[in-house]
C-alpha cells in the first residue's frame, strides 16, 4: 500500500489546491457548478451494484474493435470512464492505475479506460494510449450514457476550455462537445455484474486504486 501522501487522493487534492491559488475565480465556478449538479443528483442513474453491465463494442486507439463480452470471457473487468488525455486529473488517475496494473492482472482482471476522444493519430500518440491497458473511444458517449454517467458540460466550463486552455472539444470529440463522462469506475465480475463502483460528478475526485484492487480481491 502506498504512503498516505502519495495516494491518488493526496495528489488530486494538491492539484485542486494549486488551481485555487492560480485561478480562484474559475475554481469557485467549478465548485458552484458541481454543487448544482449534485443538487440535481446527476450521476444518480449510474449503473448500480448487482446490475448487469450493458455490453459494448468500441474501437481502440488503432481503430480495432473490442467487445466487452470477449473481455469478460477472460475474467473480471475494471471499466473506468475518463474525460480525455487533455484532462490533468484523468492523467493522474490513469498513471496511478498503470502503477498498480500488475496487481490488477495478477487478480485475473483487465483494465479498460473509455473516453469520447476520436481514435485518430493524435489519440494513438498520446501518453495514455501508450499505457499497458485498453484505451477505447466512445465518440458519442453512448456507452457512458448506457452506464448512466454521461454529463452535459456547463457552458462556462466549455468556454474556459476554449479560451483559457485552447481546447476545442468539438474537434477532439468529433462534434460532440457538450457531453463528457462523469469520471466513474466499475468493477465487473465474470458474469458482467457490477460488484463495486465509484461515481462522482466532481471531475476532480477519483477512485483510489487501492479500493479497486480490494474489490477485485473480493472476487477471488
Amino acid at each position: 500500500m502506498s504512503d498516505e501522501n502519495n495516494t491518488l487522493k493526496a495528489q488530486t487534492e494538491a492539484k485542486i489546491a494549486a488551481g485555487r491559488k492560480g485561478n480562484p475565480d474559475f475554481m469557485k465556478g467549478v465548485d458552484e457548478t458541481i454543487a448544482q449538479a449534485k443538487a440535481f443528483q446527476q450521476g444518480a442513474n449510474a449503473l448500480d451494484l448487482n446490475q448487469s453491465a450493458p455490453s459494448f463494442e468500441l474501437p481502440n486507439q488503432h481503430g480495432q474493435s473490442v467487445q466487452l463480452t470477449e473481455l469478460l470471457a477472460k475474467g473480471p473487468v475494471v471499466i473506468t470512464f475518463y474525460r480525455g488525455s487533455w484532462c490533468p486529473y484523468c492523467n493522474l488517475q490513469l498513471k496511478a492505475l498503470q502503477v498498480r496494473l500488475p496487481e490488477i492482472h495478477a487478480l485475473g482482471a483487465q483494465l479498460v479506460a473509455i473516453s469520447p476522444q476520436v481514435p485518430d493519430g493524435s489519440m494513438s500518440d498520446d501518453e495514455i494510449s501508450k499505457m499497458d491497458f485498453l484505451v477505447l473511444s466512445d465518440q458519442n458517449a453512448d456507452v457512458a450514457a448506457s452506464y448512466g454517467v454521461a454529463w452535459q458540460v456547463p457552458t462556462f466550463l466549455l468556454e474556459h476550455m476554449r479560451v483559457d486552455r485552447g481546447l476545442d472539444l468539438e474537434s477532439v470529440n468529433n462534434g460532440n462537445s457538450r457531453v463528457l463522462p462523469i469520471p466513474a469506475t466499475f468493477v465487473l465480475d465474470k458474469q458482467g455484474k457490477v460488484t463495486w463502483r465509484y461515481v462522482d460528478v466532481d471531475y476532480r475526485t477519483r477512485s483510489e486504486p487501492e479500493d479497486i484492487i480490494n474489490a477485485l480481491k473480493n472476487l477471488v
